[in-house]
């Protein structure tokens, strides 16, 4: 007898759990997250209807889903993306004895020693067969206006990689590498690298077993760079990825050596080509009527790039910044300025196509790492459904991070019911995580879906609670 009704006032007790809706168990799954963390949750099925919502209307900052916005602009706006970039590929013209290197929003330019494609040494190879001697080499830049940091962008990203400057001439992803390896203890590690920057090396060797902690930083427009930390003598090379300033000079400095093994001499400076930012840069101010852009003038040789649509894939796969707002840049050149604002009004019109309303959305640049970027969790699904019925949508959604698969999804999802059943951009910056995309159900329907979280205290990923939420609409539909 005591047994049986210990048994009923535990089936009494749990019955309230056993009823929770599908509702509070994803508010259930939330609420884990440290206090003070704000969600914003939306999932709609095949047919728009509302699954679950939490704060769906609100507006928050969506970090690298930015860059969903970014990518499905350039397919709407963009011709001819899946064929190879003949207009945005890097080019170079002789002006008297100068050699002039000319960027034409092409991200992908690279010097690497085992470059196969898109290689600034074919254009060294075309001014070495033409001459043996050069005056100045200068790095223009001036298709885009100069506007290589996008507004509420934190300072403090500027010397990592994740805030290289953004320019139109852009080569190796505006990015130095320097290899740091231990050295005697007590002493400052060897540094090697391209020696573009100056290296002011404060760091330390520690013995075998001690932490490897490396770090860097340098004033902005500086070429003199500190290395701070320690690493430990028993410790692997380090590998540190910096930005750069002055992509446009970093790229002439590195055609000149290119020149320069081929034979070029090269007798003058390295400099740089920047166009002013203007207020007819801004669609608002020369209300929407496009810029007439100068005629280009003829080329001694030009790239063509791979397909833009390649470049996308690698946006939305590895969340890449650079190539993100270059994109946004390219998009705006539809109205001839190539400026942010023009990148964005291009968004705004495609917005307006899609039916999302301009009080649920806000952006200032075209990766998201502007803290000045909003977005609605109910504004980002209905774009997400319109993309998926337009003719470049299969192609577009094929960019996407796959749960436990690949991408920035590498690692999440690993054994729940949504690994490889997920396809989704992820986003990230400080205080900010967020989810959205398209995932397929128990029941083999496709959702639609967008979670995002700000002002996570301590900085604490809160990626662990928005995946189990999202787990627990998957198995319930």
């Amino acid at each position: 007898m005591h047994r049986s009704l210990l048994l009923t006032l535990a089936l009494v007790s749990a019955a309230p759990a056993l009823a929770q809706s599908l509702p509070q168990r994803v508010q259930a799954r939330l609420g884990e997250a440290p206090k003070g963390t704000r969600f914003g949750l939306l999932v709609t099925d095949e047919q728009g209807r509302e699954i679950v919502a939490v704060d769906a209307d609100d507006r928050f900052m969506p970090a690298s889903n930015t860059k969903i916005y970014t990518t499905a602009a350039a397919y709407w706006t963009l011709a001819g993306i899946d064929r190879p970039d003949a207009t945005g590929g890097a080019a170079v013209r002789i002006e008297g004895s100068d050699v002039i290197l000319v960027g034409n929003g092409d991200a992908r330019l690279s010097s690497a020693a085992d470059c196969t494609t898109d290689c600034l040494a074919t254009l060294a190879d075309a001014v070495a067969a033409k001459t043996r001697q050069v005056r100045n080499v200068i790095g223009d830049a001036t298709l885009f206006p100069d506007q290589r940091w996008s507004p509420g962008m934190s300072w403090n990203n500027i010397p990592s990689r994740y805030g290289t400057g953004i320019a139109a001439l852009t080569l190796d992803d505006n990015e130095i590498a320097l290899d740091v390896k231990p050295g005697a203890v007590g002493d400052a590690p060897a540094v090697a690298g391209l020696g573009y920057y100056t290296i002011d090396n404060q760091a330390v060797t520690l013995p075998a077993g001690g932490k490897t902690d490396l770090d860097f930083d340098r004033p902005v427009n500086s070429r003199t760079l500190r290395l701070t930390g320690t690493i430990a003598a028993d410790a692997a090379p380090q590998t540190l990825r910096m930005g750069i300033d002055d992509p446009a000079h970093y790229a002439a400095w590195r055609f000149r050596a290119l020149l320069k093994a081929r034979g070029v001499q090269v007798s003058g400076a390295v400099s740089s080509r920047y166009r002013p930012l203007a207020p007819s840069d801004d669609p608002a101010v020369r209300q929407g009527a496009p810029v007439a852009r100068p005629p280009q003038q003829p080329a001694l040789a030009r790239l063509a790039p791979p397909p833009l649509a390649e470049d996308i894939r690698t946006i939305n796969k590895e969340s890449q910044n650079l190539h993100a707002e270059l994109l946004m840049r390219r998009v705006g050149l539809k109205r001839g300025s190539g400026s942010i604002p023009d990148g964005v009004a291009e968004v705004e019109t495609m917005l307006q196509a899609a039916g999302v309303p301009r009080t649920a959305w806000d952006l200032s640049d075209g990766s998201g790492m502007s803290t000045y970027n909003r977005t609605a969790p109910r504004s980002t699904v209905r774009l997400l459904r319109w993309i998926a019925v337009q003719p470049w949508g299969a192609a577009w959604r094929a960019t996407l991070p796959i749960a436990g698969q690949d991408g920035t999804l590498a690692k999440r999802f690993k054994g729940t019911i949504l690994e490889g059943k997920l396809f989704a951009k992820t986003g990230t910056i400080n205080a900010t995580n967020a989810l959205s995309g398209y995932m397929i159900a128990k029941s083999g329907r496709t959702l639609t879906f967008s979670v995002i979280a700000n002002d996570v205290p301590g900085d604490v990923s809160a990626t662990r609670f928005m995946d189990a939420a999202l787990v627990e609409v998957a198995a319930a539909n």
